[in-house]
């Protein structure tokens, strides 16, 4: 088995194109709180559920990797367009990113995305 293991080794360490393929870890380590729910070594993307009543979402990080809280884009939250149609239009406020340990209350957002 060593012998297919060693000949199979230049193939996983490329893509299919050649370039080198990243090793990063496939989830994070530790917990990501998101309202009332815990996710155990999150991966991907989170819902991020906006109470009825208009409170804030709490949102910890208690993971090894950095979360964005993706904001809404075109939806019914997004600001109006100007009614000057000439005039600039306003400039998007960039997505909120929580480092390692931090925690944040938030009324806007989509979802949370770990990494």
């Amino acid at each position: 088995m060593s012998r297919w293991k060693r000949l199979l080794t230049p193939f996983a360490a490329t893509t299919a194109d050649g370039r080198p393929a990243l090793n990063t870890p496939s989830s994070a380590s530790g917990f990501l709180t998101i309202g009332g729910t815990t996710y155990i070594d999150p991966d991907g993307s989170y819902p991020l559920d906006h109470r009825a009543d208009g409170s804030a979402t709490l949102i910890i990080n208690d993971t090894d990797r950095h979360l964005t809280i993706v904001t809404e884009r075109n939806s019914r939250h997004s600001p109006a367009p100007p009614a000057d149609p000439s005039a600039p239009a306003p400039a998007p406020t960039p997505d909120p990113v929580l480092a390692p340990g931090e925690r944040t209350e938030t009324r806007r957002g989509d979802s949370v995305r770990v990494g």
